[in-house]
């Protein structure tokens, strides 16, 4: 079959390669033939060799999949690496029946974005109807699943963007309010708040916007540490914190997988719950050809992308 390898660490534009490999063995997971596979930022990392858990090379990428097991059967789930999604068949690790009335892109993009949501929203901290959300990087991925998941709770979510265009979309997906930029972050949040603040800071970002963010958390407010696409691992002063009695709480959606994958089935009923009123619906910003994975990484490295982004089967 065919699929994306990465043969040794390093930028992705410099490593990624097609290769004819063999079809994987099932194993411990389920093998599917890849009807979709959504992109994750952690994917450029594990390509360089950067993220928290390294896959040696060689391997194929792709974190989570939408397809079609051996006996017909249409899931969607995460991987089982090395046999990542970017190829014509995939290892599952667990898999889930593909949802009723779902694209295939949208079932490849269901899982990781609105698990690390849940999880962050509903296990490491309790975002209750009435409060204040602000979710960064609204647009993206693992954003646009946030505010819809903050909807859904009940909460007013602020919508931080790039660009009016990005401001759209999250008007679209349900925000009350939305800040484009990041420059006056602190002004336009005190203002919509009346300068009491934000309970709930969704940071998939890190850096600058961190900092921002951290000057309008509400007293005794969660700030969540979601990721790191900005670049830049901020700090977070402990005076700050103190003073003003809130929270910084990491979420590692990923380590619950192995610690506690009951959790993990138990937000997945959840999710699907919502789905089946359609109180969320999961937007995919962009499908790519096979051919293309290099040019979709470089606009989601870029954060030009919205949703969820999209590599379709070879053809």
């Amino acid at each position: 079959m065919r699929a994306w390898r990465v043969p040794r660490y390093g930028p992705f534009d410099e490593v990624l390669e097609i290769a004819d490999v063999p079809s994987p063995s099932a194993g411990d997971g389920t093998r599917v033939r890849v009807a979709a596979a959504a992109l994750n930022f952690a994917d450029i990392l594990y390509t360089a060799g950067e993220y928290q858990e390294r896959v040696p090379p060689p391997f194929t990428p792709g974190l989570e999949v939408a397809g079609v097991t051996d006996d017909g059967r249409r899931v969607f789930g995460p991987v089982t690496m090395p046999h990542g999604g970017f190829a014509e068949e995939a290892v599952l690790r667990t898999t889930w029946p593909w949802p009723e009335g779902m694209s295939a892109a949208q079932a490849a993009g269901f899982f990781v974005a609105y698990q690390t949501g849940w999880c962050a929203l509903h296990h490491r901290t309790t975002l209750d109807a009435g409060e204040t959300l602000l979710v960064l990087a609204a647009a993206g991925g693992v954003g646009a699943a946030a505010v819809q998941l903050g909807r859904a709770a009940g909460a007013r979510v602020i919508a931080q963007v790039g660009d009016e265009a990005k401001a759209a979309v999250v008007r679209a997906l349900g925000a009350d309010e939305v800040v484009v930029g990041h420059d006056d972050l602190v002004t336009a949040v005190r203002d919509l708040t009346d300068g009491r603040g934000v309970d709930v800071v969704y940071d998939p970002v890190g850096g600058d916007l961190f900092d921002a963010a951290r000057r309008v958390v509400a007293f005794e407010g969660r700030l969540l540490v979601i990721g790191f696409a900005g670049g830049r691992i901020a700090d977070a002063p402990t005076n700050h914190a103190l003073v003003k009695n809130y929270g910084v709480l990491g979420v590692h959606w990923a380590a619950y997988q192995q610690r506690a994958p009951e959790l993990v089935a138990a937000w997945q009923r959840e999710i699907e719950a919502l789905w089946d009123r359609r109180a969320i619906d999961p937007l995919v910003g962009a499908e790519y050809a096979f051919e293309d994975l290099p040019a979709a990484f470089t606009e989601l490295q870029a954060r030009r992308t919205t949703g969820r982004v999209v590599l379709l089967p070879p053809r």
